[in-house]
């Protein structure tokens, strides 16, 4: 079977993960130091990704399209029976 990661790849993960031990690995938006395990890997990933590595492409995660529905459902009613209330009060 091949390799899933280069090996470039899985050097980039090690040295996150050592930053990450050391309490130095920051994440890139906010500058919050990094906890996570798993999230030190996807830096790591990332990283390699930028320079050109062989790393498979992100998965992306599917909503389930019921839970997407209700949340915007929810999200419009709460919004309606705002406006209404907000107009009731200045008249």
């Amino acid at each position: 079977m091949p390799r899933k990661y280069g090996k470039k790849a899985s050097q980039k993960v090690e040295k996150v993960m050592r930053e990450r031990k050391r309490g130095t690995l920051r994440s890139g938006r906010s500058g919050k130091k990094v906890t996570s395990r798993k999230q030190a890997i996807a830096i790591g990933l990332s990283e390699a990704r930028r320079a050109g590595e062989k790393v498979p492409k992100r998965r992306r995660r599917r909503k389930s399209s019921t839970g997407r529905r209700k949340a915007t459902s929810r999200r419009r009613r709460s919004s309606s029976s705002r406006r209404k209330r907000s107009t009731k009060r200045r008249a």
